[in-house]
């Protein structure tokens, strides 16, 4: 299995237009398993509203003693390299992938797959699709607190060896990369259908 590099942020709300990102962790996964990791709180200066704080257990106090926001990004950018990169619920996270990237001169040059949609096409009778409940009822490992960079980006690399595996096993792709991920995942459920049975 190729490399890919599933990424999760934690911010000060949901829009980069009006929040900032204020964590960001990074679970590389090939060959079946999580083979390197990168986590960081990111200091760019702004306030952590009290509801944040208590979602995340992320503090203004803690991000004061935090890095900055650019050299959070210059390093996690340069850990992750061209590896393709997938999230969950990625339109959230590529926003603000792109929008903090776009701060330090940088572009991002490789597609985001997403676990959210994946899940829904590959698990259809899933009870739901967040993914701290999806990663429960499929009985994966716990990582840690929910709403940490790094414990939920675990958990969508987690769960995207766990889609990688029903696609080997339900479905005989045995060779399935990111390509094939980001095809599936903008397919209808007839669709999916007729691509998974063509393997």
């Amino acid at each position: 299995m190729e490399s890919i590099a599933v990424i999760d942020f934690e911010t000060t709300g949901v829009s980069p237009a009006q929040a900032r990102a204020t964590e960001i962790g990074v679970a590389i996964i090939e060959d079946g398993r999580i083979v390197d990791r990168y986590q960081s709180l990111m200091n760019s200066g702004a306030w952590v509203p009290p509801f944040i704080e208590q979602l995340t257990g992320i503090s203004n106090a803690m991000l004061r003693k935090a890095p900055p926001s650019e050299q959070v990004m210059n390093e996690v950018a340069d850990f992750i390299g061209e590896r393709p990169l997938l999230a969950h619920n990625a339109s959230f996270d590529q926003k603000f992938w792109d929008a903090e990237l776009a701060r330090v001169r940088r572009r991002r040059a490789q597609p985001f797959a997403c676990s959210l949609l994946l899940s829904r096409r590959l698990l259809p009778e899933a009870p739901s699709h967040k993914l701290g409940n999806l990663n429960a009822w499929a009985g994966l490992p716990d990582t840690g607190r929910a709403h940490r960079a790094l414990a939920d980006a675990e958990m969508a690399a987690n769960l995207t060896l766990h889609l990688f595996g029903l696609l080997r096993e339900r479905h005989g792709r045995h060779q399935a990369d990111h390509a094939f991920l980001c095809q599936l995942q903008n397919l209808s459920a007839a669709k999916v259908r007729a691509l998974l049975a063509a393997a």
